[in-house]
């Protein structure tokens, strides 16, 4: 049985099977119904926009069907702690609740943010890792607190798409502001899958924002593998210069377990400044991208004028994640046979 649930489930040979079908299919769809009458179980704990949609046509236009479970709104709280004493609000545990549902389905889609806890307990991942301990059918992430794996294969096939070629191709990871911190699965994800495709990484933010070191690590492997290489600086013009793609994200500083909230937040109006602008993307090659997950907050995070500039390629990327989880799911149950 084979999960998805981070980059490392596939490795760069995987990722390249997944692209090469993605782009194969989006250009000429496939001959027949992918998923005739499977189910994808789809448990969310935190909102969703263009994951759910996409997962649900995905299956619908395959053949098959999706269940959509929203944790604590019509299904209970569920308790993923080994040993915990239930004497709260989680009605339910995932040793029951996941092979119970693994009954009813083909695969389980689950989507769970970070809990707060701080860079070590998303490094550990507990509740993506406890569906894969106890489910019986394959299990894909549809964003967890490490990783959010298929948004960096939209990312990649995204860029691919625009400059036929990800090998030694420059790319800018940048930090940008926010009212609040954000979690560190969406840079994970786009430092790996480019490092995995081969890029030329330049990951930018501030003092105190770094990835964790066994991101970095990984994402080091990827592209000593590749041919691709990482670097990363404080300074955004040395990583704009000369960048043919720029993603921008924000995250939370790595340590913010030990600031107050208060002080978060002034934290990072400190770095206002590191919001993209045109004058930002001059920076960066003429022929540059801009790329963002979505959804995005405008003028806080990214300003409208580069949102909204032929440059951007959002709602491309957007679009991508449909190819890429078609490809994806087909391949992860081929896997599993």
């Amino acid at each position: 049985m084979k999960h998805v649930t981070h980059i490392q489930d596939l490795g760069p040979a995987g990722v390249e099977a997944v692209l090469a079908q993605a782009a194969a299919w989006k250009l000429k769809g496939p001959e027949q119904p992918l998923f005739p009458g499977a189910i994808l179980g789809m448990v969310f704990f935190n909102p969703s926009l263009r994951t759910r949609t996409s997962f649900e046509a995905v299956m619908l236009r395959g053949g098959g069907n999706a269940i959509i479970l929203d944790v604590g709104s019509g299904v209970w709280k569920l308790e993923h702690r080994e040993g915990a004493v239930m004497n709260a609000d989680r009605a339910e545990h995932l040793k029951e609740a996941a092979p119970v549902l693994s009954r009813f389905v083909d695969m389980l889609g689950v989507r769970t943010f970070s809990q707060g806890g701080g860079d070590e307990e998303d490094e550990v991942d507990p509740i993506i890792g406890a569906f894969r301990k106890w489910a019986t059918v394959p299990v894909v992430s549809m964003e967890s607190a490490r990783e959010h794996p298929c948004q960096g294969l939209a990312d990649v096939l995204t860029l691919r798409e625009k400059f036929g070629s990800t090998k030694k191709l420059p790319v800018t990871l940048t930090w940008a502001p926010h009212i609040k911190p954000l979690p560190k699965a969406v840079p994970n994800s786009f430092l790996l899958s480019a490092a995995a495709a081969g890029c030329e990484v330049r990951v930018a933010h501030p003092p105190g924002f770094e990835l964790h070191p066994a991101v970095r690590a990984e994402a080091e492997a990827y592209a000593k593998a590749t041919g691709g290489s990482i670097t990363y600086t404080h300074d955004q013009d040395e990583a704009l210069a000369g960048s043919r793609a720029v993603y921008a994200k924000s995250w939370g500083p790595s340590a913010a377990a030990a600031y107050s909230p208060n002080d978060v937040t002034a934290l990072l109006a400190s770095y206002s400044g590191w919001m993209p602008t045109l004058g930002t993307m001059s920076r960066a090659a003429k022929d540059a991208a801009f790329l963002h997950c979505l959804p995005v907050r405008r003028n806080v995070e990214v300003a409208d004028e580069v949102l909204d500039h032929p440059s951007s390629r959002v709602v491309d990327e957007a679009g991508n994640r449909y190819h890429v989880q078609r490809a994806l799911l087909h391949w992860m149950r081929t896997q599993s046979r």
